[in-house]
């Protein structure tokens, strides 16, 4: 059964002018600028590398599986087992989509070998950890001399799972507080390609307290924390040690952390994918990673859950 992108294509078609087609489609179906790039250039490397005039029809199972070995073994390019996996996914993608719309009679890649790429698991702070550098953020917060910038820094990204590019990027502009009952962050981007990740991110009233200590420490003009990514490493990673802990608090470590918690609170799974800001795709990995995670907690018999209540009651 044809579709309207594949109806022109024949089996005489060759790969470059039929990429076009499989573009509009993905548009079309809803994929992310970062898929359908990634899948575009998978392809037009297959296109570099075969015979300017192979036709579509006579790209063959062997030719697919020559490919991937060039890739893999001879092409001076190294190809990591995560982004081959990618390529293969690609490759069955976009000829499973020329088949089934009839546009060749045969997919060669059907037999194509996925390789499935296993990443380790992230490492996160456990709900004894986050208490403690919570609870050591708080005492800077209330000391005789108040130090506020750990604590607001780790608990926003405790809240909102947001990368480090991402927190470098904020400007004071970024922080909304008109609603008292639903004070907001923007997550904006620069380019026009990456525009699919703004969102908006609910913060909890405890933030905002700290927050407000935090304005009247620092002069804020351009950047909500105008320091380099690096010494916001050392902020995040200093909060750890004075906690007592022994791991290397990190950005990653805190936006696994902050998806775990949410995974485990019940949050509607689609909607964690969205306060993270990534695609359906990056979220099938994810989420197995985030369910294996929460059963290693439930497996290990742990008691105490996450608890982001800082005890903010009052400002200092």
């Amino acid at each position: 059964m044809t579709n309207e992108t594949t109806a022109h294509i024949t089996p005489q078609a060759t790969l470059t002018p039929t990429l076009k087609a499989w573009e509009i489609y993905l548009e079309d179906q809803g994929s992310s600028p970062h898929t359908v790039i990634a899948f575009l250039g998978d392809l037009r490397l297959l296109v570099s590398y075969l015979p300017p005039d192979k036709k579509l029809g006579d790209i063959s199972l062997i030719d697919l599986n020559n490919f991937l070995d060039w890739m893999q073994n001879k092409r001076e390019v190294p190809c990591s087992p995560k982004t081959l996996a990618r390529r293969i996914t690609s490759l069955k993608s976009f000829f499973r989509w020329l088949h089934e719309g009839g546009a060749i009679p045969i997919n060669p890649a059907e037999k194509v070998v996925q390789k499935s790429v296993k990443s380790p698991l992230p490492e996160v702070l456990s709900p004894e950890e986050v208490e403690l550098m919570l609870a050591t953020g708080y005492e800077y917060l209330h000391a005789e001399k108040p130090k506020s910038r750990a604590y607001t820094l780790f608990t926003l990204l405790l809240h909102t799972g947001i990368k480090k590019g991402e927190c470098v990027s904020l400007s004071p502009n970024h922080v909304n507080l008109e609603i008292p009952e639903s004070p907001l962050i923007f997550v904006r981007y620069a380019s026009p390609k990456d525009r699919y990740k703004e969102r908006k991110i609910l913060l909890p009233e405890s933030w905002v307290q700290a927050y407000q200590v935090y304005r009247g420490e620092h002069t804020l003009t351009n950047k909500l924390f105008p320091w380099s990514a690096r010494m916001l490493e050392y902020i995040v990673e200093n909060l750890g040690s004075d906690a007592g802990l022994e791991k290397r608090v990190s950005f990653s470590m805190c936006r696994w952390t902050c998806a775990l918690i949410d995974w485990r609170a019940g949050m509607e799974h689609n909607k964690i994918r969205q306060k993270l800001g990534i695609s359906e795709v990056q979220w099938r990995e994810v989420s197995h990673k985030l369910m294996t995670l929460s059963k290693q907690i439930d497996d290990e018999e742990i008691q105490t859950e996450y608890n982001l209540n800082p005890h903010l009651e009052e400002t200092p």
